[in-house]
């Protein structure tokens, strides 16, 4: 079931060096092995708590590519609940994945986890390495990446919130910093939680060409997956940081929202739109369906209620999924204050643009 998340809590969600030009921030194309038609890419999971936006948002753009076989992974069977919100289910456990593919995958994607020492999560990113995958690291799944031992000397990035922490940590790895995605080698990381659809289209350029991912960047609606990004922007000061107490200490001024989960639904809109909703410290978010539903993608979400019980639905939805932290934070705004709305897109790491402040509004009640 959900619950709430103390403030210690919601805090640590924050946790989950020279510049190159962006053109030397590539994947390499994806060279078939083992006789494979497609890649075979994992999406990794730990499920006591994994970062929604990490996990949801690479299965979902390249499933709707349909350029690879696109495979839920978790540390165990069942349930994976997601952070700050939501729940899904694994298609498969480590031991069943590793049973029906002994040669390993091609790409092994880690999003930020609960606990990155986790030592089953570490073993079989490893052994997923010591097997040829490339493997990538969604904002601070860079952290398991780095306890695994394989980013010794290497160039890497993450959130920018777990700076210190990385460099204090791993003072042998490259840090860089401005870059949405760094590229070494085998090894793909990303900065914080708004990197994953800019990476996700990078993965999709590496597999099958630049007019694939073009074309699927426009059905998103954005034309820009380049790791040209501005992190040393970014921060919470002591203002943020007096502003999620002082939301999550109001508890009278706490709201629950309902999002119905629908078949079909779009994964990666909804993933962004609850991300950055349930960050609020204000907000708690529930998914609400009479049963388990699949999504577009095919990934299985498991609601924690059967009916809204008369909540609120979740305010926006209604643009591309490119534009979905734009609309989310300027409503945002509206209800609950420009503090809020910097201090959830501090931990998205994600500037808004413009559009968003067209967008405020729309949403004025």
């Amino acid at each position: 079931m959900y619950r709430k998340w103390p403030l210690a809590g919601l805090l640590c969600l924050l946790y989950f060096s020279g510049d190159l030009h962006a053109s030397e921030e590539r994947l390499a194309t994806y060279q078939p092995r083992f006789e494979r038609e497609q890649p075979v890419v994992v999406v990794l999971a730990q499920n006591q708590m994994t970062e929604l936006t990490d996990f949801v948002v690479p299965l979902g753009v390249l499933r709707r590519a349909g350029v690879a076989r696109v495979l839920a992974v978790a540390t165990e069977p069942g349930t994976v609940q997601l952070m700050p919100a939501l729940s899904v289910r694994a298609e498969a456990s480590i031991t069943e994945f590793q049973r029906a593919f002994p040669q390993g995958a091609d790409y092994l994607i880690v999003p930020a986890v609960h606990d990155s020492r986790e030592p089953r999560l570490l073993n079989f990113i490893r052994q997923q390495a010591a097997l040829g995958a490339r493997i990538i690291g969604i904002c601070d799944g860079v952290l398991p990446l780095a306890h695994a031992g394989l980013l010794h000397g290497r160039r890497a990035t993450g959130h920018w919130y777990s700076r210190d922490q990385r460099l204090d940590d791993f003072p042998d790895t490259l840090w860089q910093e401005n870059q949405r995605y760094v590229v070494d080698g085998q090894l793909m990381t990303t900065a914080g939680v708004s990197a994953a659809l800019p990476a996700s289209l990078a993965l999709v350029e590496a597999i099958a060409g630049t007019s694939k991912a073009s074309a699927l960047a426009q059905v998103l609606g954005t034309s820009d997956w380049s790791p040209q990004h501005d992190s040393e922007v970014f921060t919470l000061g002591s203002q943020g940081y007096l502003t999620a107490a002082g939301n999550y200490l109001a508890r009278w001024r706490h709201e629950t929202f309902a999002v119905t989960l629908l078949p079909g639904i779009d994964e990666v809109s909804l993933a962004l739109r609850v991300d950055a909703w349930a960050r609020t410290f204000r907000t708690q978010v529930l998914g609400v369906a009479p049963q388990p539903v699949f999504s577009a993608s095919g990934l299985e979400f498991i609601p924690q209620r059967t009916d809204s019980g008369g909540l609120p639905q979740l305010p926006g939805g209604a643009v591309s999924a490119a534009q979905t932290f734009d609309e989310a934070l300027a409503a945002i705004a509206s209800r609950y204050g420009a503090a809020t709305q910097r201090l959830v897109a501090a931990q998205l790491e994600y500037q808004q643009n413009e559009q968003a402040r067209q967008h405020v509004e729309m949403f004025k009640p």
